[in-house]
């Protein structure tokens, strides 16, 4: 007959000892957890202090409007992926909503007023958004596959809609995307007021609490009466609405809108997302964590541009450094992890 362990044999090693319950230590001030802002506050400060020993050039007034010019880009996905994850999901087509938004605005300013040329170009990605959203929500398919489908399928929608890259040639269209306020562009500041007023909304209001419990658990917050099919879809409109407008003002700062343009940018807001201290099974992670998640990225591949550091080894890098985070993730909050 075979042997079978009890409750209390299992909880002993093979030399005897009780197995210790292993955490990892947690910063605290005045009760409050504040392990995630300790970290990102040492991260960010080593990195600028390699950049300090190791470049000349990373805080020249030049290339830091550059990186916050950066910034906006990211940090808009971010903020719409980080949304989305938060209900549990997924979205890959960011990336190609980027270059469509992009492209249709770039198209349409020789015909349009460039504000409503723009309105359009951030609308397209609401409605990419919404679809994505109610194929999730209503028809009950995976968010991975539904946004996979949608990433080629924009994709081939802006190669359609122009196979060679668009320049507009008025130069209100670039304003946007160039114009500083003081020593801040002004993209960088629309992007810090999205991440505030989406701050404000996952914390303070019905529809973001609403949101942050579907990922924990959407079938206690459907028996609670809350319309999670509602607030599955308002989650990826977010997304969308987002992508939409990271399109817009790219293709108003870098002056060109290319149906190519995009690959791999919703990489880039699932590492700002997953360094944030977001979790990818979602109920879990905030605006200000993902900011910050969003900045340790920009800075690292500032350097890594500065230092000549080729882009595949870029991507090499990402992929690596979310699965570094998820694994401390993973060690830092598993409760009972055992150790012999």
């Amino acid at each position: 007959m075979t042997d079978q362990l009890t409750p209390t044999a299992q909880s002993r090693s093979v030399e005897g000892e009780p197995r210790r319950a292993y955490r990892m230590p947690r910063l605290r001030i005045r009760g409050r957890d504040v392990t995630a802002e300790a970290g990102f506050a040492a991260l960010v400060g080593v990195l600028l202090v390699v950049a300090a020993l190791t470049s000349d050039t990373f805080f020249t007034q030049t290339n830091l409007t550059n990186l916050l010019k950066q910034m906006v880009t990211t940090g808009l996905l971010a903020f719409g992926m980080l949304v989305v994850i938060l209900t549990g999901g997924i979205d890959l087509s960011v990336g190609s909503v980027v270059a469509f938004a992009g492209i249709v605005t770039a198209g349409l300013v020789s015909g349009l007023p460039i504000p409503a040329a723009m309105a359009v170009g951030v609308a397209s990605g609401i409605l990419f958004g919404l679809i994505n959203g109610t194929l999730v929500a209503r028809f009950g398919l995976a968010p991975f596959v539904v946004t996979l489908a949608a990433l080629t399928t924009i994709r081939g929608l802006a190669f359609v809609y122009s196979e060679v890259p668009i320049a507009p040639e008025d130069p209100a269209f670039f304003r946007l995307g160039s114009a500083l306020l003081g020593p801040i562009p002004v993209s960088t500041l629309i992007m810090l007021a999205v991440f505030l007023a989406g701050g404000v909304f996952l914390g303070r209001t019905p529809a973001g609490r609403s949101i942050i419990a579907i990922g924990g658990n959407a079938e206690t917050v459907r028996l609670a009466g809350i319309n999670v099919r509602r607030y599955v879809i308002l989650a990826y409109t977010i997304s969308g609405a987002c992508a939409g407008l990271a399109g817009v003002i790219l293709a108003s700062r870098v002056g060109i809108a290319q149906p190519s343009v995009g690959v791999a940018f919703e990489l880039d807001a699932i590492a700002a997302c997953v360094i944030g201290g977001a979790s990818l099974a979602g109920g879990r992670g905030s605006a200000k964590a993902t900011l910050g998640g969003v900045l340790v990225l920009v800075v690292i591949n500032n350097l890594l541009n500065l230092y000549g550091v080729q882009s595949f080894w870029q991507q090499v890098l990402k992929g690596l450094i979310i699965i570094a985070v998820i694994l401390v993730q993973r060690t830092s909050r598993t409760p009972g992890r055992n150790l012999t």
